[in-house]
């Protein structure tokens, strides 16, 4: 007999069906009298204070390396002045958000992907289900909820700690005051910079929160699922957060931002 192999397209059509039928219930429970204050209030300090330090160490780290690397480029062309604005534009429009949201989606979706998966593994969300408790609003809501609102603080923080570690980079081999430095960084940017960043960092959260609840909500019964459903759901968030930034860049350049 021969082995019955799935259509890869039919599988692709199939997941986003399945993600389709998991956002739609998503959606009814955010809406639902009984919100999960508590829980949502515990998920925003595990996924926003928890990450804060990786964060920080990450924003600080790009702001330095940023500016050392373009610091010998734009003295070939006497641009030394120009190096604040260039550190701040790049880091605020498009670094920081990308890559916070790329560990994010290392910490926080793989997370939720093995948190959900252990607790789907061992029957917890069917216990519930059965108790009369609603899982998808207790454990889906309150992780993409907060996901949503701590990503664009993370990535915000992330953008004032990454011009204090370009201010680091700059005084290695120049003395530059402060004062001179984030005058010049702050003059440079305008709204329409913050803004699309902020934006587009509110979908990096909503994609981090919602495929490392999905796929850890979904993760098959062995213990080899949990595993699985943390990898997977890194990936595939990670894989969403540049789609989203790509479209983005389009639209945004597309607005004349």
């Amino acid at each position: 007999m021969s082995e019955t192999t799935t259509n890869p397209i039919t599988a692709i059509f199939e997941e986003a069906g399945n993600q389709a039928i998991f956002m739609g219930r998503f959606l009814k429970s955010i809406f639902r009298l009984d919100f999960e204050w508590e829980e949502f209030i515990r998920q925003c300090y595990m996924i926003g204070y928890k990450s804060f330090p990786l964060v920080a160490i990450t924003g600080f780290v790009v702001g330095f390396v940023i500016t050392l690397q373009s610091e010998p480029t734009m003295k070939e062309f006497g641009a030394e002045s120009f190096i604040p604005s260039m550190v701040a534009i790049s880091i605020i429009r498009e670094i920081c958000p990308v890559v916070i949201a790329l560990i994010c989606s290392g910490k926080i979706a793989s997370g939720i992907g093995a948190e959900l998966g252990s607790m789907q593994v061992t029957e917890q969300i069917d216990a519930m289900d059965v108790s009369g408790a609603n899982p998808m609003q207790f454990l889906v809501v309150t992780r993409i909820l907060a996901c949503i609102i701590m990503v664009p603080l993370l990535t915000i923080m992330a953008d004032a700690i990454g011009l204090v570690g370009g201010f680091g980079g700059i005084n290695l081999s120049q003395d530059v005051s402060a004062t001179l430095f984030f005058n010049k960084a702050f003059q440079a940017l305008k709204f329409g910079d913050l803004l699309p960043a902020v934006i587009k960092t509110i979908f990096f959260g909503f994609a981090i929160g919602f495929i490392g609840c999905y796929k850890g909500y979904n993760s098959n019964r062995g213990t080899e699922s949990v595993g699985i459903a943390a990898n997977s759901a890194v990936v595939s968030a990670s894989l969403w957060i540049i789609v989203i930034d790509a479209i983005a860049a389009q639209i945004t350049i597309a607005l004349g931002y």
